[in-house]
């Protein structure tokens, strides 16, 4: 059943160990009422990994597989191919579901590699921006001027200079089937590409906005209108990869960084230069991704 377009049924149950307002858990609440019970999830070590609970007590309502840090995607390679040699011909969605480290760093060749041979599954990357499970440490998917426990902040510096890795010029690059960013802000257009995402004939990638109050030191409460505006501020746009085609599925970006920034103590730090710079970053990433919308579109 559905309310507001929203699926009702529930796939993680009372009982998790999740931080107050983690954003893995949104993420994964979303895609699972899509996904429904005809769904097998395989998890690496992270924070999502703690989660579903001790043995042999479990918050979630799927079968789930925990694999080493560098094979989720090779796991769910496997898992598929298993699928097809004991000749199941109902549905079933395999999902691997890792953090940005598991993803961008560790995990990277085997799904580079999984999606060169066109398995049937969908990966997911719930991006926190750091490996929040083993004391908030950088990744490469930790933004311009972050603070974290191996980029801490001294007297001259110490905050990530670099920009994120982008994931998703990497998968595309792959000429994937289908890749799009979700956010949990944004729960309707979560909810299609999910649909989408499950009917695509081959892989899917799915990079999903992950909020960590945690790590990113704010209280739990504002975590939703921290998603809005790293939409609004075309910090984590919106949009879609299919068929060598971009769309852009939230134009409004109406916001200035410093708004995203002054809410979060791992950028409290920043002097207003640096900040400055962030900006001009962004918009020229926006601007890059509105010309790709336009030439593809062409």
């Amino acid at each position: 059943m559905k309310r507001a377009g929203i699926p009702t049924e529930e796939f993680i149950y009372s009982g998790h160990t999740a931080c107050p307002g983690c954003g893995a858990m949104l993420v994964a609440r979303y895609l699972l009422k899509v996904l429904g019970k005809n769904t097998i999830m395989n998890i690496p070590a992270c924070c999502f990994a703690a989660i579903p609970g001790t043995f042999p007590d479990t918050c979630l309502g799927i079968p789930l597989l925990y694999n080493a840090f560098e094979t989720t995607a090779a796991t769910a390679s496997g898992i598929e191919a298993a699928l097809k040699i004991k000749g199941k011909k109902e549905k079933i969605t395999v999902v691997g579901f890792a953090g940005d480290g598991g993803t961008a760093d560790i995990g990277i060749q085997a799904l580079s590699g999984a999606i060169e041979r066109g398995h049937e599954i969908m990966y997911v990357c719930y991006d926190n921006e750091a490996y929040m499970n083993t004391g908030m440490q950088t990744s490469s998917l930790t933004p311009m001027g972050a603070t974290t426990t191996t980029n801490p902040v001294g007297k001259h510096g110490g905050w990530k200079t670099r920009k994120k890795k982008n994931m998703m010029e990497i998968v595309a690059a792959h000429n994937i089937p289908y890749a799009a960013t979700v956010n949990p802000s944004y729960p309707m257009d979560f909810i299609k590409k999910i649909e989408k995402a499950k009917s695509i004939k081959g892989p899917s990638y799915i990079h999903a906005y992950s909020v960590c109050p945690t790590g990113w030191r704010y209280q739990p409460e504002i975590g939703l209108e921290i998603g809005r505006l790293a939409t609004e501020t075309g910090i984590f746009p919106l949009y879609e990869f299919e068929n060598d085609t971009y769309t852009i599925n939230y134009k409004k970006k109406t916001k200035q960084v410093i708004e995203y920034y002054k809410l979060q103590g791992r950028f409290r730090h920043l002097p207003e230069d640096f900040v400055k710079e962030v900006q001009r970053v962004i918009d020229k990433e926006w601007q890059r991704l509105q010309d790709k919308e336009e030439c593809s579109h062409r």
